[in-house]
């Protein structure tokens, strides 16, 4: 038996617990031109990111006044791809409607 066996024999051995991280949340935004109609900004708002009509327009609202709103706040992966999904839509649809995500401050 090692040195340090015989220490620890007869003795409740205990870890520090490590602490989880959080992973950081990302914010997913969408910015105002003038060219992308609010009737597609609230459809887009109810359709991917599962608002109410009332709160898509709320959002749509401060997007047209403040020129960016949150859409939502997710994980990394699950924002870029609804980043992704926004965009090719608004292309489809004729739309320059910019999305983007940033990390939660």
């Amino acid at each position: 038996m090692s040195e340090r066996q015989d220490k620890r024999e007869g003795e409740l051995a205990t870890r520090k617990r490590r602490k989880t991280k959080r992973p950081q949340r990302w914010r997913v935004l969408l910015h105002n031109d003038d060219y992308t109609t609010m009737d597609f900004v609230i459809h887009v708002l109810v359709t991917h990111f599962k608002k109410s009509h009332g709160e898509a327009t709320h959002i749509m609202l401060q997007v047209h006044r403040k020129g960016i709103g949150v859409a939502g706040v997710y994980s990394r992966d699950v924002a870029e791809t609804k980043v992704e999904a926004v965009m090719r839509e608004a292309r489809e649809n004729g739309m320059p409607l910019k999305v983007s995500a940033e990390p939660e401050a």
